[in-house]
C-alpha cells in the first residue's frame, strides 16, 4: 500500500470546496465524485435520492464494510422576497447567522442563472443605525441577502430569475498556510470525502487488495439528518469519516484523527473503535478519542435507524465547526492513513 499522495488529496479538496453543494442541490459535486470513482477504476452505482455508492472488492469472502462521507453542506433558500429588493432566508442545516455575516453568496434560480449577492443584517451601516447595528441579534428575522444587481422592488428580483425556493450558496474562501493549516467553510466534509479518494488512491496504486469488499457511500442529506437510506446487504461494518470537533472541553485535535466514541444519539461499538484506535497506535498515526454531545454522523443515524450494522466514525479534528473551519494536512494525512489501512484490512 502507498502513502498518502498529498498534492492530489489537497488539489481535489480545493476543486471539491469551490463546488457549490447546499443540501438538496448537491447534482454538480456528485457528478464530479462520480467521474472521480471512475478514474480510479470503482464501478459506481446511484441511489434514489442522488447518492453515489461506488464499490471496490475484497479478496476475502465474509461481510463487507461500508465507509461513508457526505458532500452536502450548509446553505440557505429563499425565504421571502422582501418589498425593497432584498431577501430574507430560511437555513439549510444548523449554524449561527453571525459566522455568515458579511460573506459573498450565489442565488441559484430555477433555470441555472447565478446572483451573486452578500448576507448583512438588516441593519448594517454604523453611520445609520449606531448601536442598533451592533446589538440587533442575527436571526432569520434580521439578517437579509443583498443582491448586487439594481433591484430595488420584488418584481426588479423576479426580473433576474430569482424566486421563493432558489438555493443559496456562501463562499467557502479556501485558503493552505505555509505553517500546514487548512481554512475554509464546509470542511465538513469535503475534507473526509478528499482523503477518503487519496485513501482508495493509495491502495490502488501499491495494487493492494482490500481483505473483504468495502462499499464507498457518498451520502448527500446528511447536514439536515436524513443521508444514509440504505445498506448494501452483506454489510457487516459501516464507519462514518466525519469531522472531530475542535474546542475548549474536547479532547480533539487539529492535527490528528478523532475517533468518535459516542454522540448526541449513541455510543459508537466499542470493539470496533478499539480496533480502530489499535491499528493508528500501530501505524503510528496521531489520533484522538472524543466525545460530542451535539453531534451526529451517518453512522449514528444509520444505528438509530434500525440497520443491523455495526459502526464507528473518525475524521480530522476541526475548529471552529459550521463556522470558517480549520483543520491541518497532517490531519488529512493520517486520517487518509487510517482508512487505507483499516479497508486493507490489516491486523493489529
Amino acid at each position: 500500500m502507498n502513502a498518502i499522495d498529498s498534492p492530489y488529496m489537497l488539489g481535489l479538496l480545493k476543486e471539491l470546496i469551490h463546488i457549490p453543494s447546499v443540501a438538496g442541490d448537491c447534482r454538480q459535486i456528485m457528478d464530479r465524485a462520480e467521474r472521480e470513482f471512475s478514474s480510479l477504476g470503482l464501478p459506481v452505482a446511484r441511489t434514489r435520492k442522488g447518492a453515489l455508492v461506488a464499490t471496490m472488492r475484497g479478496k476475502n469472502g465474509g461481510p463487507s464494510r461500508v465507509i461513508s462521507s457526505h458532500a452536502d453542506t450548509l446553505g440557505a433558500v429563499v425565504r421571502e422576497i422582501k418589498p425593497n429588493g432584498r431577501l430574507r432566508l430560511l437555513q439549510i442545516g444548523g449554524f449561527a447567522w453571525g459566522a455568515f455575516e458579511g460573506e459573498n453568496l450565489v442565488v441559484r434560480t430555477a433555470s441555472g442563472r447565478e446572483v451573486r449577492g452578500s448576507l448583512l443584517p438588516e441593519k448594517a451601516s454604523l453611520h445609520a443605525f449606531s448601536e442598533e447595528a451592533r446589538e440587533t441579534p442575527r436571526n432569520d428575522d434580521t439578517v437579509e441577502a443583498r443582491l448586487d444587481e439594481p433591484v430595488s422592488s420584488p418584481d426588479d428580483v423576479r426580473s433576474l430569475g430569482v424566486e421563493v425556493g432558489d438555493f443559496v450558496f456562501f463562499d467557502p474562501r479556501y485558503e493552505t498556510t505555509g505553517s500546514g493549516f487548512i481554512k475554509s467553510r464546509f470542511l465538513d466534509d469535503k475534507a473526509c470525502v478528499a482523503f477518503m479518494f487519496a485513501a482508495i488512491k493509495a491502495l490502488r496504486d501499491g495494487e493492494t487488495e482490500p481483505d473483504r469488499t468495502a462499499h464507498f457511500y457518498l451520502t448527500n442529506c446528511e447536514e439536515v439528518g436524513h443521508g444514509i437510506s440504505f445498506m448494501p446487504e452483506d454489510a457487516g461494518e459501516h464507519v462514518a469519516l466525519d469531522i472531530g470537533i475542535v474546542a475548549p472541553g474536547t479532547n480533539s485535535r487539529e492535527d490528528a484523527v478523532t475517533i468518535v466514541a459516542r454522540d448526541s444519539r449513541t455510543p459508537y461499538d466499542f470493539a470496533l473503535r478499539k480496533r480502530l484506535c489499535g491499528l493508528a497506535a500501530e501505524k503510528n498515526i496521531p489520533f484522538r478519542v472524543d466525545t460530542h454531545f451535539r453531534y451526529g454522523s451517518d453512522a449514528s443515524v444509520a444505528a438509530v435507524a434500525g440497520f443491523d450494522v455495526n459502526f464507528a466514525c473518525f475524521g480530522p479534528g476541526v475548529d471552529a465547526s459550521h463556522s470558517y473551519e480549520r483543520t491541518t494536512v497532517k490531519a488529512l494525512e493520517a486520517c487518509g492513513g487510517l482508512l487505507a489501512a483499516y479497508i486493507a484490512g490489516e491486523k493489529i
